[in-house]
């Protein structure tokens, strides 16, 4: 395959144990508000942010992150 055809991928990181949302937001944007930051990095998660919503009740559920989930930091990338 030529070097021409990559494309870019969408930055993710695989997090800590242990990690929470806000200890994500805080290192990977900085920049936002961590409500914002929150916000946007469990809208472009939901394969783990609904996750957390299906395991509600359930014993050890409080933290729904776990090290071996891909966390994408920025947004979807634009067909193209």
């Amino acid at each position: 395959m030529p070097v021409q055809s990559l494309s870019r991928v969408r930055k993710s990181i695989l997090p800590s144990e242990g990690d929470t949302w806000a200890e994500i937001a805080g290192r990977e944007l900085p920049d936002v508000a961590e409500d914002e930051a929150v916000s946007k990095l469990q809208s472009w998660n939901l394969h783990v942010f609904m996750r957390a919503a299906a395991g509600m009740g359930r014993a050890g559920s409080a933290n729904p992150i776990l090290p071996s989930d891909v966390i994408f930091v920025e947004p979807p990338l634009a067909n193209g």
